[in-house]
C-alpha cells in the first residue's frame, strides 16, 4: 500500500494537459476482441485500471504492441477461449470492473462469455441488469455456475431488435452496442446512453465496419454485419481529469492554464463550475481558470438555493461531484449537493468535516455545504481514499489545507490519474508518494 503526503498552501501555476478518457479507453480496448484483425488506439491513458484491462488481454492470448507509452496495437486472432471460462480468469475479472466490457464483444463474436462479479469503486450498487436484459433480448440465455458462483452467457446465434433500456446506463449500452454489431438483422436502442464515450466507441466500431446511426442520441440503429476489420483511433482527452483540474485551479490557482480540453466534449461541466462562481475562460480549445481571491455562488432565478445534481448525458456527469463539493467548501454562498446515482459517494465528507469544512449530510445522496469564503483554511487531516473521485477531491482538499495531510490507499486515486503527483508537482505542489 502506499500514500500521499501532501504538504498544503503551495498554489499552483502553469499549463497542464488531461490525459486520454479512461471511461472510453476502457470501452474501445474491449472493442478490439471484435476483430482479428489488428486496431491502433491511440492517448491511452497510463492507469491501473487501464493497464490491469490490457494485461487481462494479454492472458486471454490478444496480441498486445506497446508503439510508445500511450499507443498500443491489439490482434485478436489467437484468443485462448479456454481460459475464457477458467477460474484464473474469473477471478481476475471480479477484481477489475472494467472487464465487465469484455462481455458484449465476447458474446457477438464466439457467442459465449463468463460473468464474475466485477470489481471497482466502492460507491453503492452498480447493477449489471441493463446489460443482461439487453443481452437476453438478443437471444442469449443464462446459465449459473453455482459452484464458481458465475454465469454462462450463450447464444449461438444474436437477432437483432427493439430494445428499451430500463436505464440509460454507459456500460450497458456499450456492451449491448458491441454485442449486436454482428448480430443477425437490426437492432434499434432507445434511451440508450449518448455520452462522448459512447460516442466515441461507436465512431470506432463504424470504422471498422459497423453500421450504427443515431450517434450523439437515445436512439440508436445497428444494421448487423458478418465480421469486422483493422482500424486506428484517438482517445478523447478525460472530461473528468479536465473537471478536476478546474476545481484545483479554483481553489489553490494562480492561474492555470487546461490544454487541449475538446471543449465540444466537455457538455454542462465548465457551466456547473461557473454556478459556484469560479471564471473559466475558453481559449480556442483551452480553458484558462485565473487566479481568484473569491468566488461567489449563483443562486436560482427566483432566489432559491443552487443545487448540483448529476443526470445522463447532457446531464453533469456523477464523476464530478465530489470535485465540485469541494470547491464549494471555499465558495462564498450555499450550495446542495445531490448525488443521485450512487448512495455512498457521499460518505467521504466525513473527512472533509473533520478538516473544518461545513457540511450538512442530509442522506446518503444529498450534502449542504457552506462554503467558508476563504475566511477559515481547512485543516490538514489523514484520511483514505474510497474511490477514484472522492481520492482527487480529497487530494485538492489536501493542497489547500494548513499543515501536511496524508491519504491513503492512493491506489484508487492511480486507478483513474496518471503521474497526478508528477503533473500537479510541475505546477508548484509539494506531494509525495510513500510506502505504508
Amino acid at each position: 500500500m502506499e500514500s500521499f503526503i501532501i504538504e498544503g498552501g503551495h498554489h499552483l501555476k502553469g499549463t497542464i494537459t488531461p490525459q486520454g478518457a479512461k471511461n472510453e479507453a476502457l470501452q474501445v480496448i474491449c472493442a478490439t476482441l471484435l476483430t482479428n484483425e489488428p486496431v491502433r488506439i491511440k492517448n491511452i491513458p497510463d492507469i491501473l485500471d487501464v493497464n490491469n484491462l490490457i494485461k487481462l488481454l494479454a492472458d486471454t492470448g490478444v496480441k498486445v504492441t506497446r508503439n510508445s507509452r500511450n499507443d498500443y496495437t491489439f490482434q485478436s486472432d489467437e484468443l485462448n477461449l479456454d481460459y475464457l471460462d477458467s477460474i484464473e480468469f474469473v477471478k481476475k475479472c471480479s477484481a477489475l470492473r472494467g472487464s465487465v466490457l469484455m462481455i458484449g464483444p465476447l458474446l457477438g463474436r464466439f457467442g459465449k462469455a463468463t460473468v464474475a462479479k466485477p470489481g471497482g469503486d466502492k460507491i453503492g450498487r452498480r447493477r449489471l441488469d441493463t446489460h443482461f436484459l439487453g443481452f437476453k433480448n438478443l437471444g442469449a440465455h443464462f446459465v449459473k455456475d453455482e459452484e464458481r458462483d458465475v454465469f454462462q452467457i450463450k447464444a449461438q446465434q444474436l437477432n437483432g431488435c427493439y430494445m428499451l433500456l430500463d436505464e440509460a446506463s454507459v456500460t450497458g449500452t456499450a456492451n449491448i452496442v458491441m454485442a449486436a454489431v454482428c448480430a443477425k438483422g437490426t437492432t434499434t436502442i432507445y434511451n440508450a446512453a449518448c455520452e462522448p464515450y459512447l460516442q466515441q466507441l461507436c465512431k470506432l466500431l463504424n470504422s471498422m465496419g459497423a453500421n450504427i446511426t443515431g450517434i450523439g442520441s437515445n436512439l440508436l440503429t445497428i444494421e448487423g454485419v458478418e465480421k469486422l476489420h483493422g482500424a486506428e483511433h484517438t482517445i478523447l482527452p478525460d472530461m473528468i481529469e479536465v473537471g478536476s483540474f478546474i476545481g484545483m485551479a479554483a481553489m489553490i490557482g494562480d492561474g492555470i492554464r487546461i490544454k487541449n480540453v475538446s471543449l465540444k466534449n466537455l457538455g454542462i461541466i465548465p457551466d456547473a463550475f461557473r454556478r459556484l462562481g469560479v471564471k473559466i475562460e475558453a481559449e480556442g480549445d483551452d480553458l484558462f481558470i485565473p487566479k481568484q481571491e473569491h468566488y461567489v455562488v449563483d443562486s436560482f432565478i427566483d432566489g432559491t438555493i443552487m443545487t448540483l445534481a448529476d443526470a445522463p448525458w447532457p446531464g453533469l456527469t456523477p464523476d464530478l461531484l465530489s470535485v465540485l463539493l469541494v470547491v464549494a467548501t471555499q465558495a462564498r454562498g450555499t450550495v446542495l449537493i445531490h448525488q443521485k446515482m450512487f448512495e455512498s459517494r457521499l460518505f467521504f465528507t466525513d473527512k472533509l468535516i473533520d478538516m473544518g469544512a461545513q457540511i450538512i449530510l442530509c442522506d446518503p445522496h444529498r450534502a449542504v455545504v457552506v462554503g467558508h469564503d476563504r475566511n477559515i483554511t481547512l485543516r490538514a487531516g489523514r484520511m483514505t481514499s474510497p474511490d477514484i473521485r472522492a481520492g482527487i477531491a480529497l487530494l485538492i482538499a489536501a493542497m489547500s489545507a494548513n499543515g501536511t495531510s496524508r491519504i491513503a490507499n492512493i491506489a484508487q486515486i492511480d486507478r483513474g490519474y496518471e503521474d497526478i503527483e508528477h503533473r500537479l508537482n510541475s505546477l508548484g505542489a509539494c506531494i509525495k508518494r510513500v510506502d505504508d
